[in-house]
């Protein structure tokens, strides 16, 4: 490793035998006070020694020092693997995560700026003539204080109607008209009470009168009747007056008590599910969707009640409480402490405000839902929260701050990183983006390749050093080593023609997709790209083929949603040429760990069926199952086939030790006898995918999705490694492998957004490469991305802005990338002119 020497002990972090991960026993100094750039490619380790080392030991070293209660409220990282580390600050992690599932959380809330905007309507809002003070928590719609109480604060509210619970009104009730009811049985036996009641269930539902409609559909009575089976009508109230013996006493319950019911008390997500399905969800009567008491809605400031401000872009949000930072708004009342309280609060608000506007959010709504903001969105919103609150002093470690921002945003964040290093804090950063790296004070640079073939430390020192470099992937890319890009300008063999689209801040929007080509979708945060392409053109395509909507809140709580947003608008012409729709994102590919890339890929299951093939598995009757770690035969019951037991250490952060019984093997004894070629079934899911490729070289079947794997440059994750230890990018990577792995079928649109997220340039290419396969293959590619090197590799660019928010939507440039790259008032045009023309000409 080549490193420059560290100018006396003070200003650096040292190192001593890290082994986090794949680290191999890394000894490196850091410099202090300093923008650190931890570089390398997708794999080698960056992550393992900035968070996994040296955030984790800054959180242990933090944690050792409160109290023992307090600990055990703390998520902690666990104790890293590491011999030694000196000079460490605190630490401060900006990860990019997701935003909490709920629409309780929103921009306003991770920002804490809806505190403030409380207070001022608590303190120095216009209040109705004799209304009471209401203190800053009745403004929230999540305390009882403020939430409407007809949603609950929800803003929405949900019922069941006859239009959602009886879809085709020409249907009889015997031929199920009542969809809500439930299935099988069940279903039958609200039919025979229907009978029993005196109703023709033979009858056309909309041949029925209103008032039996509403009483089967809507009542709360539940009577207790006779049931036959079976029987007419006719029959039926023959048995009755009979007085015949009934089969049993049936219990009515109506279409709507039944949803409700089983919404409200079922354990089961599939239940929930479908009963949700029938609820139909509208704006709150009470609060017109504002989610609050009509008592805080009652009060104003700059005209405007709570909801309302809320609702308003920050930047307007800004314009509408300068005049209140200057002291202007003035008050006639005789109130001046009320004028001052407006002042104070306001210039605080402006200046929050300010920070993110700086770094490019100025777009976005208080109450917009932390669900629907991008990872690279909510990690910027944190880092504004960071910057406004000056701590001094700390080690902020992030992680590819840079994710999901188009070039002309990176400037800003460039700023706000230099404004938190001259605050007098440590700011290390894992980070692809070349303008980033540039940037840095000191690059780390880990390497040479992923997993098994990387955790070493290649260089470390200031940026001009790594020229020197030749085992560093990254030094190829910073020191112009990379010729220009040149488009493929493939011809597009049809035009998706949309029309009309309308979804978010996309009004009315005419735009034309080339078919049979690569196109990349440009433009600023939040200019509109992912509303185009992920959420319209996706959900045109599938409703079209008939194909299911990915369910992108599995998690969620129906009623948590928010609001379901339709997208306006039709594809015209253009359909005729799709035969399917592949969209592959970047969502984990299990929740669990025993979700793992061979299960996800399927590749396991010809590994199971090579073990159960094996003589010594034919003499025992072992089948395929058996070499499965999630079925009792063949897993260890000691672990239950996780590998780990979870020791629970109370004041500590729990720890996962190895079984004991099959220490981390995940099978019984009987099960790991059987081998194949020297190699049981857990040495095998311990193999890279690169070495298993070799192990499998002669067998076809599992050697093709082997080689894609790698080819999308994932040969260093291990077989078995579970799907929760899986990035964003790489299970996006295992994805696209699973899909080129099929057998090729031509016609189809792959969408994908932000496929260079989490991946070093020299990884991108090889990304591309896969991308341009598919194209070739007869197929249409179509990318959502900020990496001007794929729009420049391009056959078509479609320049979405000009801003982003209300300033956006609307298509600035289409065509070829060298036309784009001309465009007049693109702020995407002179990025990529640089990466198509690196040397100025």
């Amino acid at each position: 490793m080549s490193q420059a020497s560290p100018s006396g002990p003070a200003g650096f972090v040292r190192v001593r035998g890290a082994r986090e991960h794949n680290l191999k026993d890394v000894d490196v100094d850091i410099p202090r006070d300093a923008l650190v750039v931890f570089t390398g490619v997708s794999g080698s380790g960056k992550s393992s020694l900035a968070f996994g080392t040296l955030f984790a030991e800054a959180q242990r070293r933090y944690l050792d020092s409160i109290s023992p209660y307090a600990r055990r409220l703390i998520d902690q990282a666990g104790v890293p693997e590491v011999d030694a580390i000196e000079g460490l600050p605190p630490a401060v992690a900006l990860q990019q995560q997701r935003g909490a599932p709920s629409t309780r959380s929103s921009v306003g809330s991770v920002t804490t700026i809806s505190n403030s905007l409380r207070m001022l309507y608590s303190r120095a809002g216009d209040y109705p003539k004799g209304q009471e003070i209401i203190y800053a928590d009745g403004f929230s719609p999540n305390t009882p204080a403020g939430a409407c109480p007809t949603c609950h604060g929800l803003g929405r509210v949900y019922e069941a109607t006859e239009a959602s619970m009886v879809p085709d009104r020409s249907l009889t009730i015997r031929e199920r008209a009542v969809a809500a009811w439930p299935g099988a049985w069940h279903g039958q036996n609200q039919r025979d009470i229907l009978t029993t009641l005196g109703i023709d269930v033979d009858v056309p539902w909309s041949k029925l009168p209103k008032k039996t409609r509403d009483w089967i559909l809507f009542t709360d009575e539940q009577p207790v009747v006779p049931v036959y089976p079976g029987f007419s009508l006719a029959q039926t109230q023959a048995a009755l007056k009979r007085k015949t013996e009934p089969s049993y006493m049936g219990t009515f319950t109506s279409a709507r008590r039944h949803v409700l019911h089983t919404f409200a008390t079922t354990q089961s997500a599939q239940q929930k599910k479908r009963a949700s399905q029938y609820l139909v969800s509208t704006l709150c009567p009470s609060c017109d969707g504002k989610r609050l008491r009509r008592e805080a809605l009652s009060v104003t400031f700059a005209g405007l009640d709570i909801g309302a401000l809320s609702q308003l872009p920050l930047s307007e949000v800004a314009a509408r409480l300068t005049p209140a930072a200057q002291g202007k708004a003035h008050r006639g009342d005789g109130h001046p402490e009320q004028a001052i309280a407006a002042q104070r609060i306001a210039q605080d608000l402006l200046a929050r405000i300010a920070i993110l506007q700086d770094l490019g959010l100025g777009y976005l709504t208080l109450e917009r839902g932390t669900p629907t903001l991008s990872p690279g969105e909510l990690q910027r919103l944190r880092l504004a929260t960071q910057i406004r609150s000056q701590l001094f002093g700390v080690v902020y470690v992030m992680d590819e701050p840079s994710a999901g921002l188009h070039p002309a945003d990176a400037q800003a964040l460039l700023r706000a990183l230099d404004q938190l290093k001259g605050a007098g804090n440590s700011i290390f950063v894992v980070e692809h983006e070349i303008d980033v790296i540039r940037h840095a004070d000191w690059i780390v640079d880990v390497g040479p390749a992923a997993g098994e073939q990387g955790g070493q430390v290649l260089y470390s020192g200031p940026p001009a050093g790594l020229e020197q470099v030749q085992a560093s992937a990254t030094r190829r890319y910073l020191f112009g080593g990379q010729q220009a890009v040149h488009s493929r300008a493939r011809q597009s063999s049809a035009w998706l023609q949309l029309r009309g689209i309308t979804r978010n801040n996309v009004d009315g929007l005419d735009v034309d997709i080339p078919l049979g080509v690569f196109t990349t979708v440009t433009g600023v945060s939040g200019s509109g790209k992912s509303s185009l392409v992920s959420q319209a053109l996706v959900e045109l395509l599938a409703d079209h083929l008939g194909q299911a909507r990915a369910d992108d809140e599995d998690a969620l709580d129906p009623l948590e949603r928010g609001e379901e947003v339709p997208t306006g608008g039709h594809i015209v012409a253009g359909l005729e040429h799709v035969r399917r729709l592949v969209r592959v994102d970047q969502k984990a590919i299990g929740r669990t760990p025993r979700s793992n890339l061979a299960t996800y890929t399927g590749l396991f299951d010809h590994v199971r069926k090579r073990f159960a093939e094996t003589p010594q598995a034919r003499r025992r009757r072992f089948d395929a199952g058996r070499f499965s770690f999630n079925v009792a035969k063949g897993r260890c019951e000691t672990c239950q086939g996780e590998g780990a037991v979870n020791v629970e250490l109370l004041f500590m952060p729990s720890v996962y030790a190895p079984c004991p019984t099959c220490h981390g093997a995940r099978y019984n004894a009987k099960t790991l006898e059987v081998e194949l070629r020297g190699h049981n079934i857990a040495q095998v899911l311990r193999m890279t995918v690169a070495q298993a490729a070799e192990f499998f070289a002669q067998d076809a079947t599992i050697a093709r999705p082997l080689q894609v794997l790698i080819e999308v440059g994932l040969g260093y994750l291990r077989l078995g490694q579970p799907a929760t230890e899986l990035s964003g990018g790489e299970a996006q990577r295992i994805k696209l492998a699973t899909e080129l792995q099929r057998a090729q079928r031509r016609d189809t649109v792959y969408v994908l957004d932000e496929p260079s997220t989490g991946l070093h340039p020299a990884d991108v290419d090889t990304l591309m490469t896969q991308l341009h396969g598919l194209v070739e293959a007869g197929n249409t590619v179509v990318v959502v991305e900020h990496d001007m090197r794929v729009a420049a590799s391009s056959d078509w660019v479609i320049d979405m802005g000009p801003g982003a928010g209300d300033q956006g939507g609307t298509v600035i440039a289409a065509g070829l990338p060298a036309q784009v790259a001309k465009a007049k008032g693109s702020r995407t045009a002179p990025f990529l002119h640089e990466v198509l023309h690196p040397s100025g000409d």
